[in-house]
């Protein structure tokens, strides 16, 4: 109920203006008030939980304690709105703009090329800037610390890396800084594979035209809130909604009796963990309480046996605090300051650390918490406050676990945080391991703590304490007291192990799954910890031999191999050197053909002020939709009750299948169910209504009645089993294989590979606006495939020509996504009569919509001892969940690309689509052949394993070295395929690099280098001469200015840019004088998908005829006035009434395949390339570094350099996700967990390779594509494999020295799971397995 029946003013600044809001919703975050009331949709929504960081801002407050500015980064769609009393919040928009002035960072990130998409861009922007505003000569460290927190899909990060460095104060483009020799140098007798210097570029930018930082134009705290500050009003505010009553009391004491008055209402700092409760698990609270201007919360108190830091601190301000304090104390009393601080730097992003309170994060007591594990082991205490008075109680296992007897009263509140110095002999270490190295949740972590009597190695006190191996975080109590008084020595460790396995037990159904990997990491970090102490003890020995003290030095010792177990692998700043050919010197200026420009749109996204889908301004009578989902996997509809949905104010109706006055999809793929579910998260009906808070609750009141149905299936596996396929069985083969496997050695292996999330930056929305008088619909999309949508709204019986779509500006795709969603959407506009948006949270788009095809493959290979493989037989079987959508074109896309880049005589591919009860999947980047591709190189490193060979030289003796035929019969020349893999030989200096690893292997025990080089041979476009054409439309104004339109959607992947160079070139004008057009349907029509890698070869062609035909209409004036200008020879055109508008077409590339007699010519063309990667592996852990990368890309002759790296880039890190750390969980009801950043882990900038290069192969040419051109959106996807397989190098090397089987089943990703427990050793010998049969796992595989 409401606090008050009047609220107080809130009072701030955004972008140097004033706001006062005197009827603020507390439940309203910053983001929604800044996009819906201030209309800055330059800061994003993505997803919703601050763990994207494109909704990133900068908040400015005065700090009462220090008495100066704070400027931090902030994730505006967790920062309530209400908290933000005399705060100013700069976006974006405040920071620059192209119709002022730029900042920049904003012209850096642009002119760096590190922008695509564009939609992660503006939270690039805003980390960057906060971190400028700071340190205006940051250091790269501090660099990639802001950048932590934020995600792109699109650039690889690579180039966004490079704007920043431009900053930093030891910026220095080359890798080899240090060495004495740079990378671009070739010594005499060093061959230069890319050519001629003159020939070759490495620069995509020019530096030197930056604008340069001048930290005194940037806009000034406001004075008026320096005052209120200086002078603080100790009133209590009070802010009412129609829920939610927030409170934000001015004194301790008015907060005290606050809390004594409602105990029950939480109090609220950073919302980093209440925030995600009310959103994703439906927690409501109906009173706030807002310490947030108690000065005595953030007080830091130091004294002679510790640090006490005041509860309102950040994470971040805790984070500065320790290393302040570090510095100032001997090292053996930073002991527990110096663990907290490790996990700080990785902790979550820079903005959540920047509005995580320490409070908050102690009192949530989340059980995967990084800082009480540590804070437990170094006996912490927690000062807490009430009304009544003050009491300290320890922060230890029983205060975590939350028993009453060691609980805060509900009536307390947490004062500070008191964290005692360590003391001589006493060491305290930090270990987490979770998917990547940074901003994510742990599996597990630990604090440990042990402290020895003087002099000795006898344990005195010993304290451990685990996160993520429970409901809360665990402490290893009587563990710890068995081994008091015992040495610190390898026999203690033993002992310790087992003790600790039985004190420190996880259920085989335990929540978050991996087990078994989870008990191994409980002793791994155990024996890390047993290192470093013995490490530290002989350091201390020393210490004490060289004082003259005398003191027992019988230490165990540590193997040389031993000691980099002790290493944690070091963040660093993604760098490369990026090569490509020059242009033609003779090639005019104003011909942009072959230069790196930037993106087109690139400006405009750094400020925010790109146009993306939601982005457009609301329209009257808009009204909202939310989705309403099946959370049963297959199952009868008894019942749909929406009449509590339908007395919610606001709400306008409830859309079900009944309503829809077409077809409703078609047979097998419904819009909305009727009488029976297939998947948890099909479509039932929507909630139309005139908020979209309003929507969204009303989804909650509905209520399905359901009868489960069998069978449930979920597995490839179980549909095998079930004979459950969407389309007959796809199938190639060439020679006799039977006859062949007779004569040969024989391997016969399985393959899993994980499915893949598109995770595309702006989720699924639209707007549709009926057109009553004419019955039309503007239908607003971001899609790939603009001419589906529109022929998908024929089931509303809709006439073609009355539906116009636009593609807007569009945060990623990578395929078609929206079919259903668009549909949907446009029958709901026009049943209501108003224009009605759809805006999908994270966690709704990627339940509903299916991702990349999980694959199950089996291969059986025929082989010669020299490794020459003479039979190969793979048979792959895909998950295409519930509906066919694009799954029988994603199979027979696998058949056809399996061979990858091996001439094998005798071959049988086959392929199917499984049909199970998930979401339906479709296609994405690559369409089938990351998958496939990477069973057939599986089965090239398991025949170099049997045959005692080098993969690479596997891969060689296999590949095609003539020109021949494919298995489909389509020919083609191999000559750049030779040249991409020796030239990524010689670039990478791969073979001196392998002796180096083996060296390093021979060295190191517990970690291992692996490397691993890749060929490629990617075959571009549709085979389907159809799908190959397009159109464009041009015109000329009377001032010379060009207007181009084409039938491609701008995905971030600058076909924009690339049809203005192609215009550019053929009107023989400047760039300036063209101008884009958004795609529509209503200037080209019957738009072909963008996709398969062809989007600017067949709509340049199109844009090249129409410009062409304008030409040829111009040539007779030009021949009359040669020397005239272009304003000149347009002028005259119109007074002659020449037609100065034209359409181009191009009828497509020949393309066909006859599956029944299995031969054709599926692709217009290949793409060939080569990757080389080198990786380190903690055989501990199973965590990975990536020290290098270098990749060589045949893209003939650039349309654009810097757009065709960037794609490479881009596609490589995605692929490189899908290999190692994207994994999707379900559990065993169908139900996907990984619906989250949180959950579901994509590639961060700490994942880029250290050293990451990129060449375009030069002097390479071909006749069939504009300007000798080739498409590069996809190709680069499946190189990230040359990661994948780096890995499995450094696992296979394991094996071979601890005397395993080295052929282990291949599975993709490589997680750190997966490479741990290949690792095998004394500790996964050593934990307890749990009989499959006897428990219900937490989830499932499903390929």
């Amino acid at each position: 109920m409401p606090y008050a029946s009047r609220s107080d003013e809130l009072v701030f600044f955004v972008n140097g203006r004033k706001v006062i809001e005197r009827n603020v919703d507390p439940e309203g975050t910053l983001l929604t008030f800044l996009r819906k009331n201030l209309r800055l949709t330059g800061t994003k929504y993505a997803c919703g939980r601050g763990g994207c960081g494109a909704c990133t801002v900068m908040v400015s407050k005065h700090d009462s304690v220090s008495k100066k500015i704070r400027h931090f980064s902030v994730a505006a769609c967790l920062m309530p709105i209400c908290s933000l009393y005399g705060a100013a919040v700069t976006t974006v928009e405040g920071v620059g703009s192209i119709k002022t002035r730029l900042h920049p960072v904003q012209e850096r990130i642009a002119k760096s090329h590190g922008t695509q998409c564009g939609f992660c861009t503006p939270g690039m922007v805003m980390s960057m800037y906060t971190l400028l505003r700071n340190h205006p000569q940051p250091s790269e460290e501090q660099l990639m610390e802001a950048l932590g927190g934020n995600l792109c899909r699109c650039t690889g990060y690579r180039p966004i890396c490079e704007s920043g460095r431009t900053f930093c104060l030891e910026a220095n483009s080359c890798q080899q800084k240090g060495k004495g020799k740079c990378c671009l140098d070739w010594g005499e007798h060093d061959s230069s594979p890319l050519g001629k210097k003159n020939e070759i570029c490495t620069k995509l930018f020019a530096k030197e035209e930056f604008q340069p930082l001048d930290p005194t134009q940037e806009l000034i705290f406001p004075p008026e809130l320096l005052r209120m500050a200086e002078n603080p009003e100790k009133q209590t505010l009070t802010f009412c909604g129609e829920r939610v009553t927030w409170i934000s009391p001015g004194t301790l004491k008015d907060l005290l009796e606050l809390k004594a008055k409602h105990p029950e209402a939480p109090l609220i700092l950073g919302n980093t963990s209440l925030g995600p409760g009310m959103k994703s698990q439906g927690h409501f609270h109906p009173v706030l309480l807002s310490p947030a201007r108690i000065s005595e919360l953030s007080m830091v108190t130091k004294t002679s046996d510790g640090l006490t830091i005041g509860a309102g601190c950040s994470l971040a301000q805790m984070q500065a605090i320790l290393a302040e304090r570090i510095s100032e104390l001997p090292e053996e009393k930073t002991q527990t300051y110096r663990a907290l601080l490790k996990h700080l730097r990785i902790l979550a992003g820079q903005q959540i650390r920047n509005m995580a309170s320490l409070g908050g994060h102690v009192m949530s007591r989340h059980c995967y918490s990084d800082l009480n594990p540590i804070l437990a082991v170094g006996n912490s205490t927690l000062n807490l406050i009430s009304a009544e008075g003050t009491r300290q109680i320890p922060l230890n296992e029983h205060f975590l676990a939350g028993l009453a007897s060691a609980d805060v009263e509900p009536e307390e509140i947490l004062e500070s945080v008191h964290i005692p110095h360590s003391q001589k002999w006493e060491f305290v270490s930090a270990f987490r391991q979770a998917q990547c190295q940074q901003n994510a949740l742990p599996h597990v972590n630990a604090g440990m703590r042990v402290l020895f009597k003087g002099g000795t190695d006898s344990i005195e006190d010993l304290h451990i304490a685990y996160g993520g191996v429970g409901t809360a975080t665990i402490s290893a109590h009587r563990f710890c007291q068995q081994l008091l008084g015992r040495r610190w020595n390898e026999l203690m460790l033993d002992e310790a192990c087992k003790l600790l396995l039985d004190e420190v037990s996880l259920p085989g159904s335990a929540r978050g799954g991996r087990v078994e990997f989870k008990r191994t990491l409980v002793v791994s970090f155990l024996f890390k910890f047993y290192l470093e102490v013995l490490q530290e003890l002989k350091k201390l020995v020393k210490l004490f031999s060289a004082s003259g003290c005398s003191c027992d030095g019988r230490y165990s010792e540590i193997s040389e191999g031993f000691l980099s177990a002790l290493e944690d692998f070091p963040v660093a700043i993604p760098q490369g050197v990026q090569t490509y050919q020059s242009v033609d010197p003779h090639q005019p200026l104003q011909d942009p053909v072959g230069r790196p420009i930037m993106h087109l749109s690139g400006l405009k996204h750094a400020t925010g002020e790109a146009i993306f889908c939601d982005d457009i301004p609301m329209v009257d009578k808009e009204l909202f939709m939310a989705l309403v989902t099946s959370n049963r996997a297959h199952a009868k509809i008894i019942s749909i009750d929406v009449s509590k949905a339908l007395e919610i104010p606001g709400v306008v109706d409830v859309i079900t299948a009944e309503d829809i006055p077409g077809t409703n999809g078609t047979e097998g793929d419904k819009l909305l169910a009727v009488d029976e579910v297939i998947c948890v998260g099909q479509i039932i009906c929507a909630v139309v209504a005139e908020t979209d808070v309003q929507a969204k609750r009303a989804t909650e009141k509905i209520k399905i009645t359901y009868e489960d149905l069998e069978p449930v299936i979920f597995t490839i596996k179980d549909a095998i089993k079930h004979n459950s396929f969407l389309c007959p069985k796809k199938k190639l083969e060439q020679g006799n294989i039977e006859e062949a496997f007779e004569k040969v050695d024989q391997i016969i292996e399985e393959v899993h590979v994980g499915g893949q999330e598109h995770f595309y930056m702006e989720t699924q929305r639209v707007l549709v606006i009926p057109k009553t008088e004419d019955k039309e619909l503007d239908i607003y999309v971001s899609t790939q495939d603009l001419a589906h949508v529109q022929v998908s709204v024929l089931c509303f019986k809709h006439p073609h020509q009355q539906d116009h779509l636009s593609c807007k500006t569009s945060g990623w795709r990578f395929w078609r996504e929206d079919r259903k969603a668009s549909c949907i959407r446009g029958d709901c506009g026009c049943g209501t009569g108003h224009p009605i948006r759809l805006v999908l949270d994270r966690e709704d788009d990627m339940l509903i919509t299916g991702g990349r095809h999980p694959l199950f493959g089996k291969y059986k290979v025929g082989f010669m001892n020299n490794g020459r493989i003479k039979a190969l037989d793979i048979e792959c079987f895909i998950n295409g969940g519930c509906t066919l959508d694009d799954s029988e074109l994603v199979t027979e896309f696998l058949i056809l690309k399996l061979e990858n880049a091996y001439k094998i005589h005798h071959l049988r591919f086959q392929g199917r689509a499984c049909m199970t009860n998930l979401p339906s999947n479709t296609a994405f980047r690559g369409f089938g052949f990351p998958q496939g591709a990477l069973v057939t190189e599986s089965c090239i490193t398991a025949v170099a394993a049997k045959c005692g060979l080098p993969p690479e030289k596997i891969r060689e003796k296999n590949m095609y070295k003539t020109v021949d035929k494919t298995i489909y019969n389509q020919a083609f020349n191999p000559e750049t395929l030779i040249r991409c893999w020796n030239e990524c030989l010689d670039k990478s200096s791969f073979h001196s690099r392998r002796m180096q690893a083996e060296e390093f292997n021979k060295k190191n025990y517990w970690k291992k280098k692996g490397i691993a080089i890749i060929p490629m041979k990617f075959s571009v476009g549709f085979a389907a001469t159809s799908y190959h054409q397009a159109a464009a439309l041009v015109h000329i104004y009377t001032d010379g200015s060009v207007l181009v339109t084409h039938g491609g959607s701008e995905l971030g992947q600058g076909i924009h840019t690339k049809m203005l160079q192609v215009a550019s070139r053929e009107l023989k004008i400047p760039m300036s004088y063209i101008h884009i057009c958004e795609t529509g349907t209503a200037t080209v029509p019957n738009t072909i998908a963008t996709a398969a890698s062809i989007g600017a070869d067949v709509n340049g062609r199109a844009v090249q005829n129409a410009c062409q035909i304008l030409l040829k209409r111009l040539e007779p004036i030009i021949k009359k006035h040669p020397e005239g200008t272009w304003e000149d020879w347009i002028e005259a055109a119109f007074e002659q009434r020449i037609s100065l508008s034209a359409t181009g077409y191009f009828r497509g590339y020949k393309a066909f395949m006859d599956w029944e007699k299995g031969v054709g010519d599926p692709f217009p063309y290949y793409v060939y390339g080569a990757a080389c990667s080198e990786v380190e592996i903690d055989c501990l852990t199973g965590a990975h570094k990536k020290i290098r990368t270098d990749i060589i890309m045949d893209a003939c002759c650039s349309l654009n350099p810097a757009i065709d790296i960037g794609q490479i880039e881009g596609s490589f890190i995605q692929g490189m996700g899908l290999y190692t750390t994207e994994e999707l969980q379900y559990s065993p009801e169908g139900v996907l967990y990984s619906r989250s950043p949180d959950e579901y882990k994509i590639p961060i900038i700490t994942d880029v390779p250290e050293e990451f290069n990129v060449s375009l192969l030069p002097s390479s040419h071909t006749p069939l594509t504009i300007y000798s051109s080739k498409g590069l959106g996809e190709s680069g996807m499946f190189l990230g494999s040359s990661v994948f397989f780096a890995i499995a190098d450094a696992v296979a090397t394991v094996r071979r020295e601890r005397g395993i089987a080295e052929d282990f089943t291949v599975q993709s990703p490589a997680t750190p799971e997966w490479v741990r427990m290949a690792c095998a050793d004394r500790f996964t010998d050593m934990i307890p397995r749990d009989d499959p049969k006897t428990f219900k796992p937490w989830s499932i595989p499903i390929a």
